[in-house]
């Protein structure tokens, strides 16, 4: 069996089916869990993946089995799976979903009591041991299953982020990506003051639009298009368990991950300062300057949703952001929500009575940055060593929070390698010089270069 189990990764399971991930292996990942963590009750949630139904029934065979009471939650998004854990008290829940990935791949998320994240080093090879090492064990005392229908506690609770009296009627396209967002979107329309233009708004599992993942530039299209089309306020796309939302603002423009964070930052600060604001390595100074100028204070934490959780735990912290477009909130369990994000920047954009591009042009302007670039290599450590090397004397500081950092005065670098592939990964921002930024983009890709494959 043991030579099967390549579908358990740093953060989650994911694998190609059936070679990968399979009933089989779903069935003894469910057991594995009621045996390590011990649960009472666990929350089991799928995406709309052609294979989600079946892993999900075999995952709920295994955990009862173990001993534990199953509640089926459903079609769902993934953050659906971390609110019902926390807000009725269950000791753990699984997501089944490959989020983004293609269509042939599906997955699990995990969580424990109060929606702490398992991965690698917090039980996730612990689990894949008990299997491999065929250690498993059934109760004498079988678990049952039970249906919960959570979504109008859900919905009251991500609306409490927001004050609905001071949202204008704005016009905003919405790109499920054919995920589970959908249904959020119909419920959320009866009761905001907003008027939904859907588009890919039906779950469907062949994904008949493409792979649900708007990081993908030839996947912003038809969100940009519907926005201009509509002359709408705001666009917003998702991947297909929706715990990232991806924003556009009224001219069609793809806005950067980078400058929500500092956007939802000042939101929160608003309203009380003082407060900590946790951030990724990979492109800093906006998120700085916003979160030092409005009275609060900035935290550096490894790049990664179970280092960011941790870290925000650590520092009591209201709101976390990523790049990468993951937003955590305290009150949200520390989880990562694709809802309370766009939530929050309609009530910005009412409040202030200013169009998206307006909010974020400016802070564009100050902090350019490349956007995150690729290069599959030989050897992640030789390539960064290299680089380190290159700018070692002309730089003012060296961080290594999340592979390597390189501060030069108007312009800084994050280089780091993927937890998951032969990848480089380079983030460059300035202050306030295109220009510089660009050259130094390409500079640093040069050199990288020599370590291509």
């Amino acid at each position: 069996m043991s030579e099967n189990i390549k579908c358990f990764k740093a953060y989650d399971i994911r694998g190609r089916m059936p070679e990968e991930l399979n009933e089989e292996i779903a069935y003894k990942t469910g057991l594995a869990f009621s045996n390590y963590f011990s649960p009472q009750k666990v929350i089991l949630g799928m995406d709309m993946r052609l294979s989600s139904p079946m892993l999900l029934k075999a995952l709920a065979e295994g955990i009862t089995d173990g001993g534990a009471d199953v509640y089926d939650i459903g079609l769902c998004g993934t953050e659906e799976v971390y609110f019902s854990t926390f807000f009725y008290e269950m000791h753990g829940g699984i997501m089944v979903t490959a989020s983004h990935n293609p269509a042939d791949y599906n997955g699990m998320k995990l969580v424990r009591e109060n929606s702490k994240p398992i991965s690698g080093d917090s039980g996730l090879h612990n689990l894949r041991a008990l299997i491999e090492n065929n250690q498993l064990k059934k109760s004498e005392n079988k678990g049952k299953i039970h249906k919960l229908f959570h979504k109008e506690e859900y919905i009251r609770h991500i609306l409490g982020f927001v004050d609905l009296k001071n949202l204008s009627p704005l016009k905003i396209v919405v790109n499920p990506g054919n995920g589970t967002a959908g249904d959020i979107i119909e419920r959320l329309a009866k009761r905001l003051p907003v008027k939904f233009i859907k588009i890919n708004f039906e779950p469907d599992g062949t994904f008949p639009n493409g792979i649900p993942n708007p990081l993908l530039p030839e996947n912003r299209k038809a969100t940009m298009n519907a926005v201009l089309k509509n002359n709408a306020d705001l666009g917003i796309a998702w991947d297909g368990d929706f715990d990232r939302c991806f924003l556009f603002d009224e001219k069609g423009n793809f806005i950067e991950g980078y400058y929500l964070v500092g956007l939802l930052a000042e939101a929160f600060l608003s309203k009380q300062k003082g407060i900590k604001i946790i951030h990724d390595p990979r492109l800093t100074w906006n998120t700085i300057d916003i979160v030092s100028k409005n009275g609060g204070m900035p935290v550096m934490s490894k790049t990664g949703h179970a280092f960011i959780k941790e870290r925000m735990r650590l520092e009591d912290a209201i709101y976390g952001g990523e790049m990468s477009s993951h937003h955590y909130f305290k009150d949200f369990a520390y989880c990562d929500s694709g809802m309370i994000p766009w939530l929050l920047a309609a009530e910005i954009m009412s409040l202030k009575n200013k169009k998206l591009s307006q909010l974020i042009e400016e802070r564009m302007k100050l902090f350019p940055v490349s956007g995150e670039i690729n290069r599959k290599v030989r050897d992640i450590q030789e390539a960064i060593e290299k680089i380190k090397l290159n700018y070692q004397e002309q730089s003012n500081n060296v961080d290594y929070t999340d592979g390597i950092s390189m501060d030069m005065g108007n312009w800084r670098f994050n280089l780091r390698g993927s937890n998951t592939e032969p990848l480089l990964r380079l983030n460059v921002e300035s202050r306030g010089n295109t220009g510089l930024m660009k050259e130094k983009t390409e500079e640093i890709l040069n050199l990288i270069g020599e370590f291509c494959v």
